[in-house]
């Protein structure tokens, strides 16, 4: 594999770190099974992509992509909680419905950021090749999100939110409003997945409608492949076993695309992501023996 092959893995992966946090927090703090992710990563990407075309900056754009993710969180939370339906379904519902709203936001399926500036275009021609530079840059961004996170998660509201995800009916016995943490953990973990859609539309160059197929299994196989290695340790060991699967995960996806002996393709992605989150699952059942 090449440097700059193996520098786009990691830049790849460091994308998705976000991806991973959101669904570590909707399905391990809140075990909530949100299939939402498909479909407010490119919502987060087509938002973003649309409102640079259109001059705003990138960073305002970038907010408004979470925001927008939030929003999508919301919705899903609302059909669960206010209406009773069931989450599965209801993040089912709101993926379905975010494929109308991405392209209506678009205009058409995909959206092309060519010559436009983004969060990025101030940090080139310092020295740095840009293949390393973007890395490096969402690195910086994926480690504050990371503290954030974590600060939250260790607070009060965040456990109250550890609280409801582990035993609501305990948690409500102690005057936790579940219904909000409910709320908050799913607007907090889509707008997560939305930024780090928007830096994939920025980092890219391109916004496209089918860009969150699959998002949820690349989020889960990261969030797997970490506690696989760190173990459940803490908040902070598992938030960092979420960024560092990421990056893993897409640099062994890189490495069996690019290998002559397994003779495999870039159409074989699929069956690649398949193989790879199947190992992360029963690999810890091996390690005990079972």
């Amino acid at each position: 594999m090449s440097q700059i092959a193996l520098w786009g893995a990691v830049e790849l992966g460091l994308v998705y770190a976000f991806v991973a946090i959101g669904v570590y927090l909707a399905f391990r703090v809140l075990d909530f099974p949100d299939l939402t992710v498909d479909g407010s990563f490119p919502l987060g990407a087509a938002v973003a992509a649309v409102l640079i075309i259109a001059g705003v900056n990138p960073w305002l754009a970038a907010l408004c992509a979470m925001a927008a993710g939030a929003v999508a969180g919301l919705v899903t939370a609302l059909l669960n909680v206010r209406f009773k339906i069931l989450h599965l379904l209801a993040s089912i519902l709101t993926m379905i419905a975010l494929f109308s709203v991405n392209l209506r936001v678009m205009g058409r399926p995909n959206v092309a950021l060519i010559n436009a500036d983004t969060m990025l275009s101030p940090f080139y021609g310092h020295g740095l090749r840009d293949f390393m530079v973007r890395p490096i840059f969402i690195a910086v961004l994926v480690a504050i999100a990371l503290f954030l996170v974590w600060r939250f998660l260790e607070s009060d509201s965040g456990l109250a939110m550890r609280a409801t995800g582990a035993n609501p009916k305990m948690a409500r016995a102690q005057g936790v409003d579940t219904s909000r943490q409910i709320y908050l953990g799913m607007a907090m973990s889509n707008a997560l997945v939305a930024l780090g859609g928007a830096l994939f539309a920025q980092t890219n160059g391109f916004a496209d409608v089918t860009s969150g197929v699959g998002t949820i299994v690349v989020g889960l196989a990261a969030v797997i492949i970490g506690e696989t290695l760190l173990g459940a340790r803490g908040i902070l060991i598992a938030l960092i076993g979420c960024v560092i699967g990421s990056i893993l995960y897409r640099i062994a996806i890189q490495l069996a695309l690019s290998s002559d002996v397994l003779g495999l393709q870039a159409s074989d992605l699929n069956l690649v992501t398949a193989v790879l989150v199947t190992f992360a699952l029963v690999l810890p059942r091996l390690r005990r023996g079972g």
